[in-house]
């Protein structure tokens, strides 16, 4: 089946020289989709530039993402091709935030809007707005209609409930076929939820990927991924 893996993370730029990124290093699903493909499957992987972990030469399909707009291009491309895309699974870390305007203070204690190609230090304390980019799994479902989309719900605060909460609202809005949580607010392990709120939990990362080559291959066979 064909397969597209998102990976690492996505940054947005601050000024031409400085960027705002996540922790995100990219490896379990670039393990996921060297698996994936280990097991017959055809897969690309979509990196994040900035992710740490290193691409494996055995993967035969690696194409680089830099911001949010950049990654979702590349999958709006997939979603124009005339080969269809039997599975998505959307592990990178999408900035949730991308820089706005920049103020300084002039001397009067007034904001002004700063225009810098790089920001000094002369200009004292910036204030910087965040703006939230467009989330990336809520479009999936209508650029490819017919695939099982796999979301992914990492969580830090709270606790397990409340991650199984956010998870079930994802699968929910975003009409994906299985969320996998994981996080602190989870615990160890992994969390795979299904839209009928059927819970797989499995502790390691190999599990995790055969579960979730269990589920590409029960959709296969006809069975479908919601129980």
């Amino acid at each position: 089946m064909r397969c597209l893996v998102t990976a690492g993370p996505t940054w947005e730029p601050v000024d031409k020289v400085r960027r705002l990124t996540n922790f995100s290093t990219g490896r379990l699903a670039t393990e996921l989709a060297l698996f994936l493909q280990s097991h017959g499957h055809e897969v690309e992987l979509l990196r994040g530039e900035a992710s740490v972990f290193p691409a494996p030469s055995e993967l035969r399909s690696i194409r680089a993402f830099s911001t949010t707009e950049s990654l979702a291009d590349l999958l709006r491309q997939h979603a124009s091709m005339p080969s269809p895309v039997d599975a998505i699974f959307h592990a990178s870390a999408v900035s949730d935030f991308k820089p706005g305007k920049v103020f300084v203070r002039d001397e009067a204690g007034r904001l002004q809007e700063s225009t810098a190609g790089k920001h000094t230090t002369r200009e004292g304390t910036l204030m910087m707005e965040l703006e939230p980019t467009q989330k990336i799994l809520p479009l999936l479902r209508s650029w490819f209609p017919r695939a099982r989309i796999v979301g992914w719900k990492y969580e830090i605060d709270g606790g397990r409930e409340e991650a199984l909460s956010k998870a079930r609202r994802q699968l929910i809005e975003c009409r994906s076929d299985a969320c996998v949580v994981n996080g602190p607010a989870y615990g160890p392990g992994f969390g795979i939820l299904r839209p009928s709120g059927a819970l797989a939990d499995v502790q390691e990362a190999q599990g995790l990927f055969s579960s979730l080559r269990g589920l590409l291959e029960a959709h296969r066979s006809g069975q479908g991924l919601v129980e």
